[in-house]
């Protein structure tokens, strides 16, 4: 991971768990500007070992993740991918009225450039929650989406839209000559919208990998 990125995961922890700076700043032993100048201003330009070290600590997450190297035969091309605390509905419909993470997770940049070709640096983790989905999804399933594959590259697939404030996973059919579509769900059992304006959608992103818990 590159210090740009390491910089950029802690400014998402400190704002999703609502730090102060200047707190972060004493607790490492530094000046109350310290955090704040390393994030807005890029000075220094890394922290120090011991700095990261400290930080990585109190936040419960790797050194690799605040740009520190990876452990030893890993891969230290890592990108961090924010894991939301929110449920794309595959059922009724989940409202994300607060998208914060609640973790962050290191994926191998190579391999998230094997499942999309856009910016790796949009991709988040969430949740699915329901069944509508089943069986290509299920109740419980972490999903990757990619928010930098939305409306300007849609194309048929599964999404996460936004549908009256509400985050529901749906599968897409575009019509092959109007700026139209279908949105369906796997589960036959649910009903689809046959016919809908690409503008009464908002496309939040593409469903790029799944992975579930055995249980």
């Amino acid at each position: 991971m590159n210090m740009i990125d390491g910089r950029e995961a802690l400014r998402r922890l400190i704002e999703e768990r609502r730090e102060d700076y200047s707190a972060l700043s004493r607790l490492i032993g530094r000046n109350p500007a310290y955090i704040q100048q390393f994030i807005k201003r890029g000075t220094p330009r890394r922290l120090s070992e011991e700095d990261r070290r400290r930080l990585a600590q109190y936040f419960g997450v790797s050194e690799a993740a605040l740009g520190g190297p990876a452990p030893r035969g890993a891969d230290n091309k890592l990108v961090v991918i924010p894991r939301l605390d929110i449920g794309a509905s595959a059922g009724p419909g989940a409202f994300a009225e607060e998208e914060r993470a609640s973790a962050l997770l290191g994926f191998d940049r190579n391999w998230l450039r094997g499942l999309t070709r856009g910016d790796v640096g949009q991709i988040s983790m969430i949740r699915v929650a329901g069944d509508s989905m089943a069986p290509t999804l299920s109740d419980g399933d972490e999903i990757l989406v990619d928010g930098s594959d939305a409306a300007t590259r849609l194309r048929d697939g599964i999404y996460v839209l936004r549908i009256d404030g509400a985050l529901v996973v749906k599968r897409i059919a575009l019509h092959p000559a109007e700026r139209r579509l279908s949105i369906s769900s796997d589960n036959p059992a649910y009903p689809g919208w046959p016919d809908c304006a690409l503008s009464d959608v908002d496309i939040v992103g593409r469903v790029i990998w799944v992975g579930r818990p055995l249980r």
